[in-house]
């Protein structure tokens, strides 16, 4: 039974304030190709290992932030186009400074970006992960400088993001990565 679009929309009561996204668990093909990008480029530290099968890391020194395994997909390829699934997971960093030092990692290993942008709440890079997951990397615009339109509601856009701009600033603030790994 398919539902009218705006059914179901206005919950009996708003989900508390306090509650958050913990973590996400993703399949991998390759647990040690998995480690490496986002271990060794990205930069999470590695939390619990369960040998080839399963791993979890995370940002500071949380117990996970992202959950990799292989149980159902080891040696598997990436969903086709056309299917359901994660569409990516987002990472956000502090600063925008750490934004462009998570830049100039890709860069320095080789990674394509699919995309980038400016959201005026946010400026986010887009990338895939070796098993084809879609992963945003982006930081947040301190909530008074989100754009609002006339009504004072939230007006998000997608403009380009001068990526250079991001990393003169990781550079001026001294957080870039000497060496990636």
């Amino acid at each position: 039974m398919q539902r009218s679009e705006s059914a179901g929309l206005k919950a009996e009561r708003k989900i508390d304030d306090g509650v958050r996204i913990g973590h996400v668990h993703l399949k991998v093909a390759d647990l040690e190709r998995a480690l490496g990008f986002y271990c060794g480029v990205l930069g999470f530290e590695l939390m619990l290992r369960f040998g080839d099968s399963a791993a979890f890391i995370s940002a500071g020194g949380y117990h996970h932030h992202i959950g990799l395994n292989t149980w159902e997909s080891k040696g598997g390829r990436p969903p086709a186009p056309g299917t359901t699934g994660l569409y990516h997971t987002a990472i956000v960093y502090p600063t925008r400074a750490l934004l462009g030092d998570a830049l100039q990692r890709l860069i320095r290993t080789g990674i394509q970006l699919d995309g980038m942008a400016d959201h005026g709440v946010s400026e986010a890079l887009y990338l895939r992960d070796p098993d084809g997951n879609g992963v945003e990397l982006y930081w947040d615009r301190p909530r008074e400088n989100w754009p609002k339109d006339e009504k004072d509601a939230l007006r998000m856009f997608t403009a380009p993001l001068d990526l250079q701009e991001l990393l003169d600033e990781a550079e001026a603030a001294g957080v870039m990565a000497s060496r990636v790994g």
